[in-house]
């Protein structure tokens, strides 16, 4: 592949766009890649091409970091893109997600994959998604784009239907609650093996072992032991009601299921230590302190850098350089898992090499990970549908569908609040008919 030359879209996003560009930049092998960076905010791409000089510099890479004002000039022979955008940003897109259903007694903690708020998500970004990837498809064909951007799923199901971009959807919820697990247990994360699968943000450890021996009866010694995190009280009541642990952390998973958080039941909010209005509350702290990330970056005199072990370097280091590694990728669901609908976009186990991401099969899953999946699976397909065919009704069926937006309001109510989001969204969205 030689130099690949690498695409950030909403490179802005400097703090998350500086810990890959750190990982890239740490390999032998990508120290003279291309970083072409775009963002609509002149100032925070300003601040990330900075932020990209001085990792190369103490990297001891050669990169060039180009800042085009065109999209499509940065795409133009893209090897990789990774999209880290978000449409309406946070406000208005997140503070009308929030605060309009709060009017209505619904109240959310992340509100960016399912709910209201991640249908409303889904709605603004995959327009936008469609339109990188017909530039993509125009100027960049054999590209890779490496998806970061929520509601993961709604988008990946989007583009596979929509584009012939090779796609993949990529998080970090896997390996990041793996560390969480094996800090419960008490052990290194490098002694955990496991198979994770099922869709983004309700994955399970399908297979959970330490040394070689299954580890789910130590696993379960944190609740017998009253050690469970009192953040965590969700996914633990989860596993122990499915018998697996699932991937998301607890805040994201209480708005996934119609059971822990309700109006009427503050004892439910306090009992499982429900974090409300959550993302909010950090995007606002995140705002406050960017002034001072940036003055930070611009002073200093040098960047340090440690390997994150994000997957999106990581697989474009193993297609650069044929390093297999598995990894774990959102892809549409063909023949990988049986009992989830066919085309659906699934979290599964893939091998990254010089040949491509090539994902695993896992067969069929056990029956009630894959029911309480298809509850979840049920609103982003109708999301898709209504982005899709811009067809106003299938937007009401996609939350009147949503678990936790059917536990609290009625049909009348919930048709009544959408209508309010599409108001409120205006020009972030096209007309629906």
């Amino acid at each position: 592949m030689g130099d690949p030359k690498i695409t950030i879209i909403g490179a802005g996003s400097t703090v998350f766009a500086k810990r890959l560009m750190g990982d890239i930049l740490s390999y032998e092998e990508l120290k003279g890649v291309t970083l072409s960076l775009f963002d609509l905010d002149a100032d925070r791409l300003a601040t990330s091409a900075m932020v990209a000089r001085k990792l190369s510099a103490a990297a001891g890479a050669h990169a060039r970091v180009e800042t085009p004002a065109d999209r499509r000039q940065a795409l133009e022979g893209a090897d990789f893109v990774i999209c880290l955008i978000q449409v309406a940003g946070y406000q208005p897109g997140t503070v009308i997600d929030f605060e309009i259903p709060k009017k209505y007694g619904l109240r959310h903690t992340i509100s960016d994959t399912l709910g209201v708020g991640g249908i409303m998500r889904g709605l603004r970004t995959i327009p936008v998604l469609l339109g990188i990837c017909r530039d993509i498809e125009q100027v960049a064909p054999h590209a890779l784009l490496l998806n970061h951007v929520n509601p993961l799923a709604i988008n990946g199901w989007a583009l596979s239907r929509a584009t012939s971009v090779r796609t993949i959807g990529i998080c970090h919820s896997v390996q990041g609650t793996a560390g969480q697990l094996a800090q419960a247990m008490g052990v290194p994360v490098e002694e955990l093996n496991y198979v994770c699968a099922g869709i983004n943000h309700m994955a399970f450890y399908l297979r959970l072992e330490h040394l070689g021996q299954d580890a789910y009866p130590r696993l379960r010694a944190v609740i017998d032991e009253g050690r469970v995190p009192a953040n965590d009280r969700v996914r633990y009541d989860v596993f122990s009601r499915f018998g697996y642990f699932v991937t998301e952390s607890s805040e994201h998973f209480s708005e996934y299921v119609p059971w822990y958080i309700k109006r009427d039941r503050p004892d439910l909010i306090d009992r499982f230590a429900i974090p409300l209005d959550e993302y909010p509350r950090r995007c606002e702290e995140q705002i406050a302190r960017w002034d001072g990330m940036k003055a930070e970056f611009e002073t200093a005199a040098s960047l340090e850098i440690t390997r994150s072990g994000e997957y999106a370097p990581l697989v474009i280091h193993s297609l650069a350089t044929g390093q297999l590694r598995v990894i774990y990728a959102n892809v549409p669901n063909e023949g990988l898992i049986d009992n989830l609908p066919r085309g659906c976009c699934v979290e599964v186990p893939c091998a990254a090499d010089r040949s491509g991401v090539q994902p695993m099969r896992i067969g069929a899953l056990p029956p009630q990970l894959a029911a309480l999946m298809q509850t979840n699976i049920n609103v982003q397909a109708l999301t898709v549908e209504a982005a899709l065919t811009t067809r106003r009704e299938h937007i009401y069926h996609a939350a009147l569908l949503d678990p936790h937006t059917a536990a609290e309001l009625d049909p009348d109510q919930i048709q009544a609040l959408i209508d309010d989001l599409l108001a409120a969204h205006g020009g972030w969205l096209p007309e629906y008919r």
